[in-house]
């Protein structure tokens, strides 16, 4: 591919017959309006997204973007990079809000209390995305992680709403702080990553199993093998957008109206009909987060 078509948004796809959710996406982070991207997306029919905060302002964010918007539900959280930084400060300024001082966990648990607050209003459906990230923050930063993870369990718990994982390299740990701590009803790994043995303990307990762009990835046989003994009603799919745009469009910007392209690429992995897997990611989504 020529470089300048990395700036051409990829063509809008065939509309789907059964209109579905993107469950984890984030509008903050794409190029167009909240409006234009929700039109063009309902276009193909994608008439449902789940706005993902990962830090306090992309939380309130999340929360007054779909107090505005009906077909906008929330998750709002620190992301389990965002707890370290909160802590430990972030010279490089790598992330969003540029470089930060250490706040300790006095900081950690002032953020977490925001957090809680805006859990508990009606547009908030979950809590996420949490969890652990091993590839991007190093052994110094884990205490933090941790210890944000255990409190967003307890807080997505307590206001009856989803929680949503971001687990990168960090399968087994992530997976035993949720025996620890006790699951909340409702639990998604967002942009699964697992293997099918991994599918299936999860699966046990009930968990779903989001699938984003890089289930068509060529390198990604893992994925697509999990989802295929994945059970049916506990699989959801999601842009993750910007990020992980499905092949052929991959290393453009991902949006949601490119949803459909990932749900036919699951529905060849599962042998299923594109309308069948459409009805049942709708299903889920919606029984996912209680809407």
């Amino acid at each position: 591919m020529a470089p300048q078509d990395k700036n051409t948004p990829p063509p809008l796809p065939e509309p789907l017959r059964v209109a579905v959710a993107d469950s984890h996406t984030h509008l903050d982070m794409q190029d167009s309006s909240v409006e234009e991207a929700l039109a063009k997306a309902a276009s193909v029919g994608v008439t449902t997204v789940v706005q993902v905060g990962c830090d306090l302002a992309g939380s309130r964010w999340a929360a007054e973007t779909a107090a505005a918007h009906d077909s906008v539900h929330a998750t709002v959280a620190l992301h389990p990079n965002e707890a370290p930084r909160i802590v430990l400060g972030d010279p490089d300024g790598w992330s969003r809000q540029g470089a930060r001082e250490p706040g300790g966990d006095s900081a950690l648990d002032e953020a977490l209390a925001e957090i809680d607050r805006l859990a508990a209003l009606p547009q908030v459906r979950g809590v996420g995305e949490t969890g652990l990230d091993y590839f991007r923050t190093g052994p110094e930063g884990m205490a933090a992680q941790e210890a944000s993870f255990r409190a967003h369990i307890e807080i997505a718990k307590r206001h009856d709403k989803a929680l949503v994982i971001h687990d990168r390299e960090a399968h087994d740990d992530v997976l035993r702080i949720l025996r620890e701590e006790g699951a909340p009803d409702r639990v998604v790994f967002h942009c699964y990553s697992g293997d099918a043995e991994m599918a299936k303990i999860c699966a046990a307990a009930g968990y779903f199993m989001s699938f984003a762009g890089n289930v068509t990835f060529k390198n990604a046989q893992h994925l697509r093998d999990a989802l295929a003994v994945a059970p049916p009603e506990l699989v959801l799919v999601e842009t993750d957008a910007p990020f992980l745009t499905p092949a052929p469009y991959r290393g453009r910007a991902n949006a949601p109206y490119l949803i459909p392209v990932t749900l036919r690429a699951m529905a060849e992995v599962t042998s299923v009909t594109e309308d069948a897997m459409a009805t049942a990611v709708a299903a889920n989504t919606a029984r996912a987060f209680g809407y």
